[in-house]
């Protein structure tokens, strides 16, 4: 049954369908996602927010518009002929992202930038038009100098943009405001001799030269949190604009100071990022004299990245902040959208014509061996999953990594559970997803849960970098698909009439990966986490579940060590399984079982007993 909050919040949604409120163009194209397996970008980021509003009945009053690419012209009114035809040559992308992409990956990374640039041109001209205010849904690409790129930055979008206005006549002062946790190094570059283009920037560390005719650079250094970096932009920004008088600003509104960011150092929270945008847009947008502002997304890296924008645009169209659904969710809501066009029969059956998926040369001797049982967990059949996960875009989100004649193999036992695998045809016995569950009635009385008993999502084509180092128990990198499949696995307990997920988590950094979306079946051992999160805070996540394996957490009143005793994590589904966790008694003794624990990190450096 529907919480009355779920009640409110659909009939809002709906309210805002039928009253859409002010408009806003959104500038977006397709070729802005681009899977890089090495790199932390969420290739989603703009997807989930366009999502989001649609989701929450937004999405009437976003006019989305979808820009051209940057041509050759364009780009070489900023950047060096000698750069550009550098940027043919294989690796070229290699001081760029800082690691070795397959020429097709290059190509697409290099047209993407072209695609945000365009984005950020379109954005511009419209907001200088008459709209005065304009979103581009990437963009921000400010490492970029003319004669070369750098920090996942190939093209200046900020500088063509500006050249692109001035050609077409605009003459105005142009004020970059840069909130990206990084320094704006190459737009400064770009206009260090330009009286009327000033950057600002405020950032963790100065990445080189700070003097230009008309800069502002603040450095502000590592841990930042809310309160130094809203103190530091309300102290600088408003006499600047006043100094200044812009008739153009772009701000580059990086979500990379948040606290969850996978690449930033900074400790912002959520409402501090947008008490920041809030503050910017209001300081030139609000008054008897709004200026033209171009909103750029910058950097955020991980797949939260995205949430902290939303808000923001959330709060732009309506005036109230909307809390966007965790990623795991929001990926669940489209899933939910596409399963209700998928008939449960094209699930369960058997293709009807050769050709439609796998042969009978394809079949392990494993499955052919199996004539008891041949459906996935007594429903799927093979073809029925394909077809699920084409539909879905699932198996298209692998193929965008380079895999190619992807095949789906089963392995059906009913004592230690059914196994589904994803292989690709050039890589014969190393599986890209394997993933093995079972009904469990064992866990909460009356309830049956989809037990996860091994779960392998793994990139073998990938490589590890300090960015994205190697967890314990990885072989290669992960896929990056975790939200997907756990919504897939919600909608295959929906169907199934099951209450659940529950999955075992091994280490330390599977709690902390998806905690957002699993909760702890004792809310004693969800206590005992928060103390042992406590104790790590601010230690990277790879290094914290090696320093938990190694022992290296104690007890503060006993001195002993904190073993990791493997917890039972469960995403509720049904009504009585969600009744659990969102009962007082299991919020307290969480609360309680944490208070009373006092971790501490001993000796991280000493050799290791394992």
């Amino acid at each position: 049954m529907a919480t009355a909050g779920a009640w409110r919040r659909s009939l809002r949604r709906v309210w805002r369908r039928l009253l859409p409120g002010p408009r806003l163009d959104v500038v977006y194209h397709p070729a802005y996602s681009v899977e890089v397996r090495e790199g932390l970008h969420d290739p989603r980021r703009a997807v989930r927010i366009l999502a989001f509003l649609e989701h929450e009945g937004l999405d009437r009053s976003v006019r989305v518009h979808r820009p051209y690419r940057a041509s050759v012209q364009k780009i070489r009114r900023v950047h060096t002929d000698a750069y550009l035809e550098r940027l043919q040559m294989p690796d070229a992308l290699m001081p760029i992202l800082g690691f070795r992409v397959e020429d097709e990956v290059q190509e697409s990374w290099i047209e993407s930038q072209k695609a945000m640039v365009g984005g950020t041109i379109k954005a511009a001209r419209l907001a200088t038009a008459g709209s005065g205010l304009a979103v581009n849904l990437g963009g921000g690409l400010h490492h970029a100098f003319p004669d070369r790129g750098q920090g996942f930055c190939v093209f200046n979008d900020v500088a063509i943009a500006i050249s692109d206005l001035r050609e077409r006549g605009f003459g105005g002062r142009v004020l970059v405001v840069d909130l990206d946790l990084h320094d704006g190094d190459g737009t400064r570059a770009v206009f260090a001799a330009d009286p009327d283009v000033h950057t600002f920037s405020i950032h963790n560390r100065h990445w080189g030269p700070t003097e230009a005719e008309a800069s502002t650079a603040i450095e502000l250094g590592d841990d930042v949190e809310d309160r130094a970096a809203l103190d530091a932009l309300r102290g600088a920004l408003p006499g600047l604009a006043e100094r200044f008088r812009p008739e153009l600003v772009f701000y580059l509104a990086g979500c990379d100071p948040a606290a969850d960011d996978r690449l930033g150092n900074w400790r912002m929270s959520a409402s501090g990022i947008l008490s920041r945008d809030r503050f910017v847009l209001d300081l030139f947008r609000r008054g008897g004299s709004p200026v033209p502002l171009v909103m750029l997304l910058a950097g955020g890296y991980g797949s939260n990245a995205w949430r902290y924008t939303a808000r923001s645009l959330s709060w732009l169209l309506t005036g109230q902040t909307i809390d966007p659904p965790r990623t795991e969710d929001l990926a669940l809501a489209r899933y939910r959208r596409l399963a209700a066009q998928i008939a449960p029969s094209d699930l369960t059956r058997e293709p009807v014509a050769p050709g439609w998926t796998l042969g009978p040369e394809d079949v392990s001797p494993a499955l052919a061996g199996m004539a008891r049982r041949t459906r996935f967990l007594d429903y799927y059949s093979r073809h029925g999953l394909e077809v699920a996960l084409e539909r879905y875009g699932f198996s298209e989100r692998v193929r965008s990594l380079g895999y190619r004649g992807l095949t789906l193999e089963l392995d059906l036992d009913e004592t230690a559970g059914d196994t589904a695998r994803m292989l690709a045809e050039d890589l014969p016995g190393t599986p890209l997803i394997e993933l093995r569950v079972r009904r469990d009635a064992s866990l909460i009385r009356g309830l049956t849960f989809l037990k996860v008993e091994w779960l392998l999502l793994q990139d073998p084509r990938g490589t590890f970098t300090p960015d994205r180092p190697k967890l314990p128990g990885q072989r290669h990198p992960g896929l990056g698909l975790l939200h997907e499949l756990s919504a897939l696995l919600v909608l295959a307990c929906e169907r199934l009439g099951l209450d659940g997920i529950a999955f075992v988590a091994g280490h330390y950094h599977l709690v902390a990966q998806s905690e957002d979306f699993l909760w702890f079946l004792d809310p004693e051992e969800a206590g005992r986490f928060r103390a042992l999160r406590r104790a790590l805070r601010g230690v990277p996540l790879a290094r914290a579940s090696r320093l938990v394996d190694a022992e290296r957490v104690v007890d503060d009143e006993t001195g002993e060590p904190v073993r990791w005793v493997p917890p039972v994590l469960i995403r509720p589904v049904s009504a009585a399984a969600r009744v659990r966790i969102e009962s007082q008694d299991y919020v307290a003794t969480i609360a309680a079982s944490a208070a009373k624990l006092r971790f501490a990190l001993r000796d991280p450096d000493a050799p290791s007993r394992a």
